[in-house]
């Protein structure tokens, strides 16, 4: 990934935050058929990510394999109309500002159905957990979670090395940074309250 300076993130603790608030990613492997994507959802423990897909995906032949996940944060269009520097000099273009975190790691296809069935829980609780009557595994009938069980098949991908870039104007003085938020809040389109509320906090916590 193409990292300039200015939008390198490195701290594990923000590269995690986001892993955590946007969880479905694209799991990327290279075998001997070619290059295969595919998208699910990760849980992150620790230094390693659980997700589990059909067992009659390809991933689930694919054990010891390398592997890519990307991570995609908010992203958006950013107008040249937004920085106060546009109307001073007029040299300024459009641009997409955007945060992903790539993670790159060896995964391991797990069978075991204890394995999976706490996976299936934590993931449910988690997502399920701003619902007004969450559901829980434990509400479908036992013998429907075991066939499902054996539909599946875990993905665990220990985590070698991860990059993080969050691309949020930092190239532009602060005025026009803070022209973007200003810009993102009153259009308010899909993700653009996110997005300027992650360079919010991007400018907080500046030294």
């Amino acid at each position: 990934m193409y990292q300039p300076k200015s939008f390198v993130e490195s701290r594990n603790d923000v590269l995690h935050e986001l892993i955590r608030a946007y969880p479905f990613a694209t799991l990327i492997v290279n075998n001997a058929s070619g290059i295969v994507a595919n998208h699910l959802p990760f849980e992150i423990v620790g230094d390693v990510l659980h997700g589990h897909v059909a067992g009659g995906s390809e991933l689930s032949k694919m054990d010891d394999a390398e592997g890519l996940v990307i991570f995609h944060g908010p992203d958006g269009y950013i107008s040249p109309n937004w920085y106060p520097t546009k109307y001073e000099t007029g040299r300024e273009v459009p641009t997409w500002n955007y945060a992903v975190v790539h993670v790159h790691g060896r995964m391991r296809v797990v069978r075991d159905a204890v394995w999976l069935h706490q996976l299936l829980e934590k993931l449910t609780d988690h997502h399920e957990a701003t619902q007004p009557q969450p559901w829980h595994v434990s509400d479908a009938p036992a013998d429907h979670v075991e066939k499902m069980l054996h539909a599946i098949v875990g993905i665990e991908i220990t985590i070698d090395r991860v990059e993080g870039k969050f691309k949020l104007s930092q190239n532009h003085p602060t005025r026009n940074r803070a022209g973007v938020i200003a810009g993102l809040r009153e259009r308010n389109g899909d993700g653009d309250a996110e997005l300027a509320d992650l360079m919010a906090l991007q400018e907080e916590s500046k030294p």
